[in-house]
């Protein structure tokens, strides 16, 4: 077995203490040579292919860096497009996944001299979308495949002729329950008291009533009155006047009890068309709901110690949102202190009772309401919106992080 055989037990031993990465110092680009140690690194510089390579590199360096930092993008986006794709993610995660490969371009042989420097120049060049945050750069890939695109367009077409056909239904049972409540009779009795004359007797005759018998051949018998006329047998009625006229007075006095009972049972029945509309309204609020709610000029209260005590718990107003989940805020005691924060860190914000505030999240997202009252018990508000296609519509459940003070500029 040879000196330089791949399967010689010094081979075998190079490979083995080669697993993994190696010291960065020590890691020649140009030749893609990484070395052990100082000194391996010492005599590879010295060696002349290496000094081969740096003649090469002197006749045209932009040349090569620009190979090397196209090489190290296009790893780098690889990667957040296959592994992330549409989400939000931090910069440096993507890029520790990058460097797991042995064989990747180091960041050293590039144009940039740090991550900071190459997401900015990702932002810049409208490849990415990046934000700075306290926790450091967040990145989301953006999507430039013609094919993707064509999808999500497809996607979104598909979707907007679901909405126009939910809100055609929505309509027709809109104005069949109107036309319902239109047409349905009034069920409104007045009732009055029993006035009684004292003058006028009440008087009550029976008619005497014989009840037929048969003989044994069959024949009916009928009975003769006193005047001659033939009257059919019957057993004589029980009737007592006082207590009937009793009950009758009762129930003349008491009217307000049927009433009640009649109009509960009906309270609590509802029409198909109302229940069709409730469970309506209850599937849009369940698929409605996103995980991003910032909106401009809304009041939010800082959560987070991170920016000082002194800024603790105080209010301000969103000025401009950077994505979804990141936006500038100006604190409303000084107006020249603006802070940029994530949604995480922030919360929403109740005004008093009749004032506007914006609904963020759930089916009416972006309408404008009056807040009505505040239910503390089950941490729900009632709110009647003013503004969007459900103008008019009374949420009597709408809940805290739901829905946030609109900020109204002062003259």
């Amino acid at each position: 077995m040879g000196k330089h055989d791949a399967f010689s037990p010094k081979a075998i031993a190079n490979r083995i203490k080669s697993k993994g990465l190696q010291k960065l110092r020590w890691y020649c680009e140009m030749c893609q040579k990484q070395c052990r140690d100082a000194n391996g690194f010492k005599c590879h510089t010295t060696s002349e292919a290496h000094q081969r390579q740096l003649l090469l590199f002197g006749e045209n360096p932009n040349g090569f860096l620009g190979t090397f930092s196209s090489d190290f993008e296009k790893g780098y986006m690889d990667i957040l497009r296959r592994q992330y794709g549409g989400r939000r993610v931090a910069a440096n995660q993507v890029y520790q996944e990058y460097i797991k490969d042995k064989q990747h371009v180091h960041m050293n042989a590039t144009k940039w001299m740090s991550l900071t420097g190459f997401v900015t120049y990702l932002g810049k060049s409208g490849k990415a979308v990046v934000d700075n945050t306290e926790k450091g750069w967040f990145i989301k890939y953006i999507e430039r495949d013609p094919e993707e695109l064509a999808r999500q367009e497809s996607l979104r077409r598909r979707d907007k002729v679901e909405l126009d056909d939910e809100e055609r239904t929505q309509k027709a049972i809109s104005e069949q329950v109107q036309k319902a409540l239109e047409e349905r009779p009034s069920t409104s009795t007045g009732y009055s008291e029993l006035q009684r004359d004292e003058e006028h007797k009440v008087s009550i005759s029976f008619k005497p009533v014989i009840k037929k018998e048969e003989n044994p051949d069959g024949e009916r018998l009928s009975s003769t009155s006193a005047s001659g006329s033939t009257a059919e047998l019957r057993p004589p009625l029980k009737f007592n006047a006082l207590s009937q006229l009793s009950r009758t007075s009762a129930l003349l006095r008491e009217p307000s009890l049927a009433k009640s009972t009649k109009s509960g049972t009906t309270e609590k029945r509802k029409s198909s068309l109302e229940q069709i509309v409730e469970e309506e309204i209850k599937r849009k609020r369940m698929e409605e709901r996103k995980d991003y709610w910032l909106f401009e000029n809304i009041v939010v209260k800082l959560t987070t110690r991170r920016l000082g005590d002194e800024l603790w718990n105080k209010k301000g107003v969103v000025k401009e949102l950077k994505d979804k989940h990141t936006a500038l805020v100006e604190l409303l005691d000084d107006k020249h202190t603006r802070v940029q924060l994530d949604d995480v860190h922030v919360q929403t914000v109740l005004p008093a009772l009749g004032r506007t505030v914006m609904v963020v999240n759930g089916p009416y997202r972006g309408s404008e309401a009056t807040l009505n009252y505040i239910d503390e018990g089950k941490n729900t508000a009632c709110i009647k919106l003013t503004t969007g296609r459900f103008r008019g519509t009374v949420v009597e459940d709408a809940r805290y992080d739901d829905i946030s003070k609109l900020h109204v500029k002062k003259d």
